[in-house]
């Protein structure tokens, strides 16, 4: 029921609403959840921007944009996750 939920409010409601792009829904979700250092989701979120049209090189300059206003520490977790998604699909190429 709860992952039911979890999926059809922000996929169902959330995000097919007019007024943000996929692509700036997804750097927003990237920053938050940096902010939040919730990892699994970052990965998730990473991907994702990937797939709507964001590139590697777009999501390290966010990472480093973001390092000004979270600190390094939390861009430093960022970034590794980060290269853990750009590895995967490295490896699976």
């Amino acid at each position: 029921v709860f992952a039911q939920f979890v999926k059809e409010i922000p996929y169902g409601s959330v995000y097919p609403r007019e007024g943000l792009s996929l692509r700036d829904r997804e750097i927003s979700a990237i920053s938050v959840l940096s902010v939040l250092n919730l990892k699994p989701q970052l990965k998730s979120h990473i991907l994702a921007g990937l797939n709507v049209g964001l590139s590697r090189m777009e999501i390290k300059e966010l990472i480093l944009h973001l390092a000004m206003y979270i600190g390094f520490p939390l861009a430093l977790d960022t970034l590794k996750v980060a290269k853990e998604i750009f590895d995967y699909q490295d490896a699976n190429e």
